[in-house]
């Protein structure tokens, strides 16, 4: 999946955009991510959720081969939230695009990305070089996201989907305990 994914950050993202600036992050192209994963993997999906708009918020989620990772964003359009969504499923992977950069804006034209584009490196060729083997999968934290994701039905059922989404803006937590911490905050919520 890494492999897919740094092969194909290859477009930006727009995050915010304030009067005539906009915050920008390097993003996977969609159609160049179909293609790697295409020709690096047979079995996979890519599946979107649009929880909130005005701003856009949306969770892709990404499977290839029995690994699983989820990216959540938010930004001014959905395009723009789509990838975004998939720039945060890389940062998951180790491809980090950073905090953002801020660029000129234009209502028309969209963000000025063209110096950007000048400075950074982006990807040519498929690479050869040797990849890190993923790390182990903890079935305790599948357990804790499992657990998550059902209180957060319930929350959507109960209209309180826009307070669950911003907790989870960052995603459902690195360990353990702090999946278990999301979780209280999200049943305080439902218990409101």
């Amino acid at each position: 999946m890494r492999e897919a994914l740094q092969n194909s950050m290859s477009t930006w993202a727009t995050l915010e955009v304030r009067g005539d600036q906009a915050r920008v992050v390097p993003a996977p192209d969609l159609e160049q991510l179909i293609a790697e994963l295409d020709r690096l993997a047979p079995q996979w999906s890519l599946n979107w959720g649009c929880d909130a708009a005005s701003p856009y918020v949306v969770r892709a989620r990404l499977d290839v081969a029995g690994v699983s990772r989820e990216g959540l964003a938010q930004a001014p359009t959905l395009s723009d939230a789509k990838l975004a969504a998939l720039a945060e499923l890389a940062r998951l992977f180790g491809i980090s695009g950073g905090e953002g950069r801020w660029v000129d804006y234009d209502p028309e034209d969209g963000p000025n990305v063209a110096d950007l584009d000048a400075e950074r490196e982006l990807p040519t060729s498929p690479r050869t070089s040797a990849l890190p083997p993923e790390p182990p999968r903890d079935p305790q934290m599948d357990k804790a996201r499992r657990h998550i994701d059902e209180l957060l039905e319930q929350l959507k059922a109960a209209g309180k989907g826009g307070e669950a989404t911003r907790i989870l803006m960052r995603g459902y937590g690195e360990t353990v305990d702090e999946s278990r911490a999301l979780y209280k905050q999200l049943k305080a919520i439902l218990d409101q």
